[in-house]
Order: structure tokens, then sequence, then C-alpha cells
């Protein structure tokens, strides 16, 4: 995760964004949308610029519009990284706001999903919150995973999951680059792991969330993969 990929293109914060609202899940803010009735919920799981991302919270809504009741909790306690920030570089802002905690946080969100009556979760992950996503789906306390562009994930996290799982990657990524993702794919081939592993073409890291809304290709780029997640959830999550 050290590149300036990680880092690249970095959304304009908006806390009133998106068509949902913020309440308190587990002691952390969390942007919700959807409705709890279908008892099917989506976790999501932010990259490091946090749940406060407008195309974030667009995605949350999308996904929630295809009736699932979304969650995206705010990990980062008020404080994603802010890359113009000179006393908080990446190397010390992830000091304080490591994936472990992130999974410790997240183990308490699916226990109050569940006491909210859901019987099925699904968690993507983007960025930061795939290794938190790699956690959730080794213990597993998940029904489905999706990872897209993956920062910290490894082989031997790979090796441990144990829910069908979606990776979705880019051509030009240096943090999880096209080889690594391809060692991922004949892992879970191996396995008896449900698997769907796809690289998208002259796209870099982050492009899923962090797109530019003026440009056509990035734009279409990023939707394809939002709705491979969402098929991979209306498939495993039920």
């Amino acid at each position: 995760m050290s590149g300036s990929q990680c880092c690249s293109n970095p959304p304009t914060l908006d806390s009133a964004s998106g068509a949902g609202h913020v309440e308190n899940l587990a002691g952390l803010n969390t942007y919700v949308s959807g409705s709890l009735q279908s008892k099917l919920a989506v976790f999501l799981i932010s990259d490091i610029f946090g749940y406060e991302a407008p195309n974030f919270r667009k995605l949350a809504d999308k996904v929630a519009a295809s009736g699932f009741y979304v969650v995206a909790p705010d990990f980062f306690y008020g404080e994603p990284y802010d890359p113009n920030n000179p006393d908080r570089p990446l190397s010390v802002w992830i000091k304080d706001h490591g994936p472990d905690k992130g999974y410790e946080d997240a183990k308490l969100v699916i226990d109050a999903l569940k006491s909210k009556g859901v019987s099925s979760i699904g968690a993507a992950g983007f960025c930061w919150g795939a290794k938190v996503v790699a956690r959730l789906a080794k213990d597993p306390l998940i029904q489905a995973a999706v990872m897209l562009h993956p920062s910290f994930v490894n082989v031997d996290d790979i090796k441990s999951v144990k829910v069908p799982i979606a990776i979705l990657g880019a051509e030009q990524d240096h943090i999880s680059p096209p080889e690594l993702l391809k060692q991922f794919d004949e892992i879970l081939k191996a396995s008896e792991v449900d698997s769907f592993v796809k690289i998208f073409p002259k796209v870099g890291h982050g492009w899923s969330v962090r797109y530019d809304v003026n440009d056509p290709t990035a734009m279409s780029s990023a939707n394809e993969a939002q709705q491979d997640m969402l098929a991979w959830f209306a498939k495993y999550v039920k």
C-alpha cells in the first residue's frame, strides 16, 4: 500500500451526500441505505478516504436499490486519510487505522446486524477494506465476499477464504498487480470455494469508486465492476 496509487484521485468528502442517513451502529457512525425488510445485508468497507466519499455513498444507494439493507461504517472515527495533512502522512496515519482494528470493529457491526434480524450478510471491501473482508471471509462471519482493488491482501489470506468470493482488480495496479490476482485465482480454483477473479483493462487502483465523473470510459468501467459486485451478492446473499 506504500505506492502513490492508494492516494490518487482523492474524493471531495461530503457528509450530506447520499439518499440514506447516518446512524450509530455498534458504536460507529454508519451510513445506512435501504430497508431491513429483506433481512439481507451488504456491508461496505471503504478505502482510506472513508464513508463520506460521494461516489462511495452513491454505490451504497445503488446496492440498496437492488433490495439490500446497506451499512457503510466510519472505521476511521472521523479521521479518514487526508493527503493534504503533512503531519499525518499515510505511514503515520495507518498506524492508528490498521485493518486489524477494522476487523475487530467489523465483528461488532455484524453482531449488530444480526440483532436487527439480518439473516445473510455480504461484505465488499475497497482497497484498505479488502483486508478486513479477507478476515471476515476466513472465520467466516459472512455469506459472501467481494474485494475491489485490494490492498494488504496476500496469498495466505486467499488460502484461508471459506465463503464465495469475487476479486475485481485493475490492470494498472501496482499494489495488487495482475500477476498477484492471477495467483489468487489459481489458489481459489484449486479450492472448494466458489470464486470469480476479473482484471479490468486500462484502469488503475481505486477505479471502482474514485473515478472521474466526466470520463465516460472510467464511469463505464466502474459501473461494470459495481454490477459484477451486485450480481455476486444477488447469487450468494439470500
